[in-house]
């Protein structure tokens, strides 16, 4: 259904209470079913409109009923929030509690409760939006997170393929510029991370469920961004202390495990020259437990300092 479709048919019956069917129909480009459809949708949005039977009958809002001064999308409701989330999240936007309870005051009260599902849902780690996901999709994921209602969703995956999947959504996470769902997949039998803007089509089920006692989202998220299935998984003892490292280390990047000799980082990855840099940035001595192609990508990186550093061979 067209939400723009639906606020323009709230704005002719401001304009022109009355019209019937028909001439509505013809206005929105529609057919008379689908101006029924719409002004119940706006009826389950808390807008009530009366429709009048016969001959001239038409569609009117209620008696006495106001309209609220702030009428907005689904997409345009998300986009003001979220934004207003990340500010207090930030520290730096003033005033967004009051802006946020103004918002709340004026919207319809279906679109009302959706919006409040966010605030009471989403789990912040950055400030920095990039991803591209659907509003609907992420209210009803916030509605569906907070009621603790299974979801289906049209899932594409990183190499294009779509699938069905049945979701348990545990929390909703914003990180590094995009949105994460994590929660468990039936398909799959535990917990997964999915990114929302490659969610499509989602209908919320009547099954519930019951998440773990304690879980965080975040952290489900930074795990499961950690073992993404890249072409290699390399494992690597870097020797320094492990609060050093867990700090130059986001647990988005790699799983952590203190040893005797330091820390266990174990990483997917898909090019191993990316990984030779990042561990020679480190600025720590490490040694390479595997693949035996990242001991080559290290020796490579470090016979291309060395000739950029105007260093001879000593070999040579």
């Amino acid at each position: 259904m067209s939400t723009n479709r639906v606020l323009a048919l709230l704005e002719l019956l401001q304009a022109r209470p009355g019209l019937t069917g028909p001439e509505l129909a013809a206005r929105l480009a529609v057919d008379e079913r689908t101006v029924r459809r719409y002004a119940a949708r706006l009826t389950d949005l808390g807008v009530p409109v009366e429709a009048d039977r016969g001959r001239y009958g038409g569609y009117r809002l209620s008696p006495g009923y106001r309209l609220p001064p702030l009428m907005l999308t689904e997409d345009e409701a998300a986009a003001v929030v979220l934004g207003l989330l990340v500010g207090r999240h930030s520290g730096v936007a003033a005033g967004t509690e009051s802006a946020l309870a103004k918002i709340e005051r004026v919207l319809p009260r279906g679109l009302r409760e959706r919006v409040r599902a966010v605030e009471e849902t989403v789990g912040l780690t950055s400030r920095r939006f990039e991803g591209r996901a659907s509003g609907s999709v992420l209210l009803s994921l916030a509605e569906a997170v907070r009621g603790s209602r299974r979801v289906r969703v049209a899932y594409r995956s990183f190499g294009g393929r779509v699938s069905e999947r049945e979701v348990d959504p545990y929390g909703l996470v914003f990180h590094s510029g995009r949105w994460y769902v994590t929660g468990f997949d039936h398909a799959r039998g535990e917990v997964r991370t999915f990114r929302v803007d490659r969610v499509g089509a989602l209908e919320v089920l009547g099954e519930g469920f019951e998440a773990p006692e304690e879980f965080d989202p975040v952290a489900a998220v930074m795990d499961g961004l950690a073992r993404v299935p890249y072409r290699y998984e390399v494992e690597v003892v870097v020797h320094a202390e492990p609060a050093e490292v867990r700090r130059r280390l986001p647990a988005s990047l790699a799983v952590l495990t203190e040893v005797e000799s330091g820390v266990r980082l174990v990483a997917r990855v898909e090019r191993l020259e990316g990984m030779a840099q990042a561990l020679a940035g480190l600025g720590w001595p490490f040694t390479v437990v595997r693949p035996a192609e990242l001991r080559v990508a290290v020796a490579e990186l470090a016979e291309r300092l060395r000739s950029w550093a105007g260093e001879p061979d000593p070999d040579k």
